[in-house]
């Protein structure tokens, strides 16, 4: 069964199949045919491309699409404005991509495992799976707390229907220079560093150091608020940091490398997106 053909199998809702999430005009739901997953490609194109400046391709240039060979293997988790008066294809302004262990075999591997030690990780722990989050964007005008709750609702539910133990993924700063984050990265360095049991390291060849400033010399708040939302929100979820960060040049971006062992979720963010989730299993 195509990762296109299964989401509608696993998920539904009484009065809308497949969706995993729904608030106000807007709801949560995974890819089920290839003209959508066309169209997360394109949303992907219009931010990584257009508004940050990824580096294009001629083949990205003459479709607009930002895809690679690992879309195939994965499931794309979507959020849909149904006040759009467009084909549902046309209402996506959000966008996850999933790529489960077994999946990642289809696409030989996991797509972070070009810049980290990703089979340290999964092949020490072969009794657990694993989920790697990826291609995260949102519409500018969507870039909201609730948008970011009702992906979280549909990746949890996602979760819970894998049974997956462990989610991990690059999360990206803006830009090309490490330094420019030296105090965030410092923070990260300092403070939330996985332990030996789950650590994850960069490359060699394309390792950046993160300790950048000693501890001593870090205001906490001032480097939290520096960091992207996305991974704030990772580390209010319990996620770990691996060690380096990387420099991703076609994307123009540093990485990090995030850990989120489901059992390290605070219980009252497991309680909030539970819930929600149980009424669309």
């Amino acid at each position: 069964m195509s990762s296109i053909e299964t989401p509608a199998a696993l998920f539904t809702s009484p009065d809308s199949p497949g969706v995993l999430g729904r608030l106000g005009s807007l709801e949560v739901r995974l890819a089920r045919t290839a003209a959508e997953i066309a169209a997360a490609q394109e949303l992907r194109f219009r931010i990584f491309f257009d508004e940050l400046g990824a580096m294009q391709e001629n083949a990205a240039i003459l479709e607009e699409r930002d895809a690679d060979r690992f879309d195939a293997a994965c499931d794309h988790l979507l959020v849909y404005d149904t006040a759009i008066a467009e084909p549902e294809h046309r209402q996506i302004v959000g966008t996850y991509r999933l790529l489960r262990g077994e999946m990642a075999r289809e696409a030989h591997g996991f797509y972070s495992a070009g810049e980290y030690d990703v089979d340290r990780l999964t092949l020490a722990k072969p009794d657990l799976h694993f989920l790697e989050l990826g291609r995260s964007c949102v519409k500018p005008e969507y870039r909201s707390k609730r948008t970011v709750e009702l992906l979280w609702q549909g990746i949890w539910a996602y979760c819970r229907r894998h049974r997956i133990d462990v989610m991990f993924g690059c999360a990206s700063f803006p830009g090309a220079i490490p330094a420019a984050h030296a105090l965030a990265l410092s923070f990260l360095h300092h403070n939330c560093r996985a332990d030996a049991d789950w650590d994850v390291r960069a490359l060699p060849q394309r390792y950046q150091p993160m300790d950048l400033m000693p501890r001593e010399a870090i205001n906490p708040k001032v480097a939290l608020f520096s960091m992207p939302p996305l991974i704030k929100g990772y580390l209010r979820l319990g996620a770990m940091i691996g060690d380096g960060a990387v420099v991703d040049q076609a994307f123009g971006t540093t990485d990090v490398f995030i850990i989120l062992p489901v059992s390290h979720i605070s219980t009252r963010y497991i309680t909030y997106y539970g819930a929600e989730a149980d009424r669309f299993m």
